[in-house]
Parts: C-alpha cells; sequence; structure tokens
C-alpha cells in the first residue's frame, strides 16, 4: 500500500510537472465594470482563475512562491483583466518610478501578454506596477529579444494595495489592438515580477534562459464568442508647438517660430491600421544620451518618433543591425537640422494569419541643411510577410527614394533596395535564425550591388551556439539604410571610400547553475569577431575569451580577455579626438575588461568596468560608473562618468576623454513629470544641459516645456539656447 501511494505521488507530481501549454476560459459580460483596482463586480467571483504561475527565476522547476490569479472577461467594446498579486513578504515594494513605461526586469509588475492571431510570431504587452503605472509595448519576432515600448496607445488600469496583495483591473479596448475577428482562439500569458522575494513567474512556463515576453510558450486563450470589430476607431493626434533659438556662435538674433500639425490613426478593420501624418514635428522632446565613439565607424541611435512605432519591425527588422536595408531616422533627420516632411502614409496590419503586409510614403520638402541645398524626396518603403512552418516566416521589402528637383521628377537622382528574409524560429524556440539577400538600384555602380547574411543561433539552459556571416559589396547602396561598415574615410586625403567586406562571427557560451548558491548561473564563453576585405585578406579580428557570473541577488560580474588584429588603409587618428594620425598598417593589441553591476533591487545601486590593455602602438585606460540612488516612487538621482585614457608613442601628451551625465528625474504623480540631466563631453568640446517638464493631461495627451543650453566645455562659452513649448492631445 505504501509503495502504491508513493507510485501514485510520483506519477501525480509528474504529470502537474510537466503540464506546458495551459488554456483560459473567457466569457462575455453584461455587467459594467469600473476599472478602480477593487474587483467588487460578480464577474470576477464566477470567472475562471489562471492560477499556479511558474518560477522563471531564479529557477524554472517549480511553481512560484508568490502566488497570483488572474481573471478574465469582455463585452463589446473591451477586454477586461483583473489579478490578485498575494504578498506575504512585508517591506516597501520596488519600482523606479511613476513614469510611464516602466523598465520590467527592474520593477514589481504584474504583465498580460497577448498574441491575438496565434502565430506566435507578433503580439501586444500591457503591464502595470503596484501603484497603478501603465506599461504597453508591442512584440516583435516571437518576443525573444523583450518588447517595445515606444509603442503607445489607450487602455487603462487601477491598482489597490492593502498590505498582504495588491489587486488590478485592467480595460483594453478592442479598437486599441489588432485582431482577427475569425479566431476562437489566441494566445496569451501573464508574468508576476516580485522583487522583494527576487522571483520572476510565468502563468504558462517559460524556460529560464528565454525572456518572459516569448510567444513561444503562451498558453491558450479560449472566447465563448468570436470577439468582432466594434465601430469606428478613428484617432485624430494635432500638436502645436513654439520654440524660440539663440545661436551665439552665428552671432544671428533670437529666433522665434511656432508650427502645427496632426498625425490620424485609422483602424480599417480589426487587423489592418493607416497611419497618416500632415507637417509632423520631427524633434524629438527626448534627446539622446551621448555615447564617447572609438570606434571608426557611426553609432546607431533608436528610433522613437509616434509615427514610425506601431508595426515599425515590419520594416525595420530587416537584414542585421549594421546591415539595414530601410532606417526610419535617415528621414526628417538632417546633420544639423530637421528637414521638413510635408505629409506621409502608413499601411500595415494582416489581412489574415498567414500574411502580414506594409506600405509608407514619405514626402519631404526642399530645404538647406548646413548651408547646402537638399532637394525634396520621396520615400516609398513596402514590406510583405509570410508565415511559415510553425513559427518562421519569408518577408520582401522595397525601399525607394526618389528625388524630386525644383517640381520635377528626377530620372536620375534615386536609389532602390530589394530584399528577401527568410526569419527561422523553432516551435520550442531553441533555434532561431535569417537569412537574407538584399540588392540596390541607382543611377550607376550597380553590378555586383548586394548583400547577404546568415544567422543561426541555438539556446538550451546549458548551451549557446551561435553563427553568423555576413557580406557587402561595396556599389550596395542602401541610402535610406545603416551600413556603417562600408565606409572608411581617409582624414589625409578628406574622402571617404566604399570598401567591401566580408564577417564571421562565431560564439560558444556553456552556463553552469551552482545549487544552494550566491550564485545562479556562470560560465564561460567564446566570440570571435572576423572582417576580410574582398580578396579574403583579414582587416579586422577581435578574438574574445570571458567568463560571467549572474548572482541569485541580480548582480552581475565579468571579465573578457581580448585580441585585437587592425589593418587600417589609411592613416588613421585612433584617438579620434587629436587628430594626430598613425600610418596605414597593420596592428596587433590586447585588453582585459571587467563589469560589475550591484543589486539593483537596492535603493542605492551601482555599475562600473574597466578596461586596461595595448592600443595600436600605446596604451588605452578606460573606465566607467554609474551610481543610482531611488527615493521610490518619487524621484531618482544617478551620476555617470566614463574616462578614456589614450597614450601613444607619436602624441606629445595623452589623450583624455571624459564624459560626466548627472540626472535628475522626479514623479510628482502618474501625470507630472521633471527631468533634467546635464552631460560634459570633452571628445566633442561640448557641456548641454537639457530641461523637460512633462504633464499628462489626458491619456495620452501632453504637454511638454523643455529647455536646452550647449556650451563650449573648456571655457563655457555659449554655444546655442533653446526653448521648446508643445502640445500634443489625443482625440479619439
Amino acid at each position: 500500500m505504501k509503495k502504491n501511494f508513493i507510485l501514485f505521488l510520483l506519477l501525480f507530481s509528474s504529470f502537474i510537472f510537466s503540464q506546458e501549454k495551459k488554456n483560459l476560459a473567457i466569457k462575455k459580460t453584461i455587467e459594467k465594470i469600473t476599472i478602480d483596482g477593487l474587483l467588487s463586480e460578480e464577474v470576477w467571483k464566477i470567472s475562471e482563475s489562471a492560477t499556479n504561475f511558474w518560477q522563471n527565476f531564479p529557477y524554472d522547476t517549480c511553481l512560484a512562491k508568490s502566488k497570483t490569479e488572474v481573471f478574465m472577461t469582455y463585452n463589446d467594446k473591451s477586454i477586461f483583466i483583473a489579478a490578485i498579486c498575494y504578498d506575504s513578504i512585508p517591506g516597501n515594494y520596488i519600482i523606479q518610478s511613476l513614469k510611464r513605461d516602466f523598465s520590467y526586469p527592474i520593477s514589481d509588475a504584474f504583465v498580460v501578454t497577448i498574441d491575438p492571431f496565434s502565430d506566435q510570431q507578433n503580439g501586444f504587452s500591457f503591464g502595470v506596477n503596484p501603484f497603478g503605472v501603465q506599461r504597453e509595448g508591442l512584440i516583435a519576432n516571437g518576443g525573444g529579444m523583450g518588447v517595445t515600448t515606444a509603442w503607445d496607445n489607450k487602455w487603462y488600469a487601477e491598482v489597490k494595495r492593502n498590505g498582504t496583495k495588491w489587486t488590478v483591473e485592467m480595460e483594453i479596448p478592442f479598437k486599441s489592438i489588432r485582431f482577427k475577428p475569425e479566431l476562437s482562439n489566441w494566445k496569451i500569458n501573464f508574468a508576476r515580477n516580485d522583487l522583494k522575494r527576487n522571483e520572476n513567474s510565468t502563468w504558462n512556463k517559460v524556460p529560464r534562459q528565454f525572456n518572459i515576453a516569448s510567444l513561444a510558450f503562451s498558453g491558450d486563450l479560449i472566447w465563448d464568442n468570436i470577439p468582432k470589430k466594434t465601430g469606428n476607431n478613428i484617432a485624430i493626434i494635432p500638436y502645436s508647438i513654439a520654440r524660440t533659438t539663440k545661436d551665439f556662435v552665428s552671432k544671428t538674433d533670437t529666433k522665434f517660430d511656432a508650427n502645427i500639425g496632426l498625425d490620424g490613426k485609422i483602424a480599417l478593420s480589426s487587423s489592418m491600421n493607416l497611419d497618416l501624418t500632415l507637417n509632423p514635428d520631427f524633434s524629438q522632446v527626448e534627446v539622446d544620451r551621448q555615447i564617447t565613439n572609438l570606434t571608426r565607424f557611426n553609432l546607431m541611435f533608436p528610433e522613437q518618433r509616434q509615427f514610425f512605432t506601431e508595426n515599425s519591425d515590419l520594416f525595420a527588422s530587416f537584414g542585421f543591425r549594421q546591415m539595414r536595408p530601410f532606417f526610419s531616422r535617415r528621414i526628417g533627420i538632417g546633420s544639423s537640422n530637421p528637414i521638413p516632411i510635408i505629409a506621409g502614409a502608413r499601411l500595415s496590419g494582416k489581412p489574415n494569419k498567414n500574411w502580414r503586409i506594409g506600405l509608407m510614403d514619405i514626402q519631404t520638402a526642399k530645404t538647406k541643411d548646413n548651408n547646402i541645398d537638399v532637394y525634396a524626396q520621396n520615400y516609398l518603403v513596402a514590406a510583405i510577410q509570410r508565415n511559415v512552418f510553425k513559427r518562421s516566416n519569408i518577408a520582401m521589402i522595397f525601399v525607394n527614394r526618389q528625388q524630386l528637383d525644383t517640381n520635377k521628377y528626377s530620372n536620375t537622382n534615386f536609389n532602390r533596395v530589394l530584399g528577401l528574409d527568410y526569419n527561422l524560429a523553432s516551435a520550442d524556440n531553441k533555434w532561431n535564425g535569417k537569412l537574407f539577400f538584399h540588392h540596390s538600384f541607382s543611377y550607376k555602380n550597380n553590378n555586383d550591388a548586394y548583400s547577404h547574411a546568415s544567422w543561426l543561433h541555438y539556446s538550451t539552459q546549458k548551451i549557446m551556439l551561435m553563427w553568423n556571416h555576413e557580406y557587402m559589396n561595396k556599389n550596395y547602396n542602401a541610402e535610406t539604410g545603416f551600413t556603417p561598415r562600408l565606409f572608411q574615410t581617409d582624414l589625409g586625403k578628406k574622402i571617404t571610400t566604399r570598401n567591401t567586406y566580408w564577417r564571421i562571427e562565431p560564439s560558444f557560451n556553456y552556463f553552469i547553475y551552482p545549487k544552494n548558491s550566491i550564485i545562479n548561473k556562470m560560465g564561460p564563453k567564446l566570440f570571435l569577431d572576423y572582417y576580410a576585405n574582398s580578396n579574403y585578406v583579414t582587416t579586422d579580428v577581435l578574438a574574445e575569451i570571458g567568463y560571467d557570473i549572474n548572482f541569485t541577488n541580480s548582480s552581475v560580474f565579468f571579465i573578457n580577455y581580448n585580441n585585437y588584429y587592425t589593418k587600417l588603409i589609411y592613416p588613421t587618428d585612433v584617438t579620434f579626438f587629436d587628430n594626430t594620425l598613425i600610418p596605414a598598417n597593420s596592428y596587433k593589441y590586447r585588453d582585459v575588461v571587467m563589469s560589475f553591476k550591484s543589486n539593483q533591487r537596492k535603493i542605492i545601486n551601482a555599475t562600473f568596468g574597466g578596461s586596461y590593455g595595448s592600443y595600436f602602438t600605446g596604451t588605452k585606460l578606460s573606465y566607467n560608473a554609474e551610481i543610482t540612488y531611488r527615493k521610490q516612487p518619487y524621484a531618482i538621482i544617478g551620476l555617470s562618468y566614463t574616462h578614456n585614457e589614450i597614450i601613444m608613442p607619436n602624441l606629445k601628451n595623452k589623450v583624455v576623454l571624459d564624459l560626466i551625465g548627472p540626472r535628475i528625474e522626479i514623479s510628482f504623480s502618474r501625470s507630472l513629470f521633471f527631468t533634467t540631466f546635464l552631460q560634459y563631453n570633452s571628445q566633442i568640446n561640448n557641456f548641454n544641459i537639457n530641461t523637460r517638464l512633462q504633464y499628462r493631461f489626458n491619456p495620452m495627451s501632453d504637454v511638454f516645456i523643455v529647455y536646452s543650453d550647449n556650451y563650449v566645455s573648456e571655457n563655457f562659452n555659449n554655444k546655442n539656447r533653446a526653448l521648446v513649448l508643445k502640445l500634443v492631445y489625443w482625440f479619439n
């Protein structure tokens, strides 16, 4: 009898812990639901609950210790979600601020991920923290890289806290998401981050090596009736802006200018959306943070402008990071001034489960940039994607830039790119990859004007293997893309040349999981980054061996030993500051890099890192530090510092590059925010002040007041100054 009982327990526990896919029934309600976080409505007492969350961190082999219950219902207009997040550990919740779109990994939070097409490739994420701060974003490419929170839309949430739990109510209008009415089953998952317990958990189990937003591990949401499109969804988003600027270098008079324009979002169906923009203002009220650039190539900054965000991955994910056939920041942003955009339109969405399409057209005006004429341009981008197999797809893109000279069509000044991508994702998410071929077409130099690449990634809990190859011919010309490695500059002759290159990039990681240890995961890694020219002559090599340690308390430490080889084809200033050139030659050098990030759950946390070693013909010492103090939930005060010292025998003095960036972020409420940061950058001899006050007076409607000032850092002579007032209002 005892043996049979033990056998029964083993079989029962095996059954319980082997469940991979859960399902949740959602039923329609006629009861009025008030979004107040109280869960007082009768429907929550009779709805089916989603319980028994699985740990994702620190382990993924047991049920979560922090209990969470989730309920769902809907009516003709909205989906409603309620959650009870039980909290048995006394103490304050851990959040960063009251600002929208908080970072999930460093905040207590409850999140729902929704895949309305059940293709496990694209979806939506909606989350709240214990103070009711909202977070929404798009999930692309299966969710393996997390959530893009640049996307904004209207939805509603409230939270109540009572000491032993916090309760959530959400309302997501059907108008705010894209879905296909024929589907009765959606994919869904819920996640809970409890940083006091240091536990991350999901309703449907997600293995610890994958991001919790990964759609490959979603459960099923089963509708009692197929949801339908309800009414017209039209949003008009006008803006008005006024700015005053003063250029002290040119000693011109203070300028005042104003502008108005609008964006429009029209849901043509529940799955297709039309975005329109008229005379948009693409000057960002959030300034890019400065970075010390010690490379020979341009850096890529992310797109944050509203018009480009929804379904942005459909256009922006073609190619690789430094082989993009289309990069939206090429439109409307000049080298010194914004390029006026007259109007633009974008159609995007999924006509059915297996197809995804996008068509975008933008017209710019004639202007001047750095006193150089910039003629009117038309930008047309078309993309189409077809799902194949379980979670893979084949996609095609066409990019066309056409210059318009003084109101006439130019048949010589154009640039076009046609590309085909295959994106691989296995059902269990262990295999991911990409294979693509792109060809450009211009007025001349079209021979061999192509690029191609392959990427294959295999991941288990213990092993990560990656392979990558890239090839770009010098005649490949993606003018509306991002291809920094294609160009090299001869500073002596003041010319920039195009150079064909090959790249090979394999890597290997092995992970060890100690039991009952302060270390959660650790292991060695190998990485090779190899470049060669068209004649297969080696031009750049980085060979790296390292060791990573991830502590259970969320601290991280790594150490790398790097060997470099660089073949300079032109005399080059490798200090990127002094303009003293070293000769074209082959150089070998090496360094050691270390970095430590402290427990991010603490009120005071820090990141420290540094490297030291040989550098071309000399030596280089680099170190950085960032310290953050959090007075939650109202303030974050931080200070970052980056320091580089380069000593070369051809230099009279060592080159010292400093970048210092103190910042203050204050949340007076969930609607009123103040941010200021200073940036001292010795590389560009600039001291910058940027201050922003944001008041969100209605959902998705804001007033911004932005003040910026730039000085010569040596003597603090003023370069320029600007004051901007911007109003954005969202009409539904």
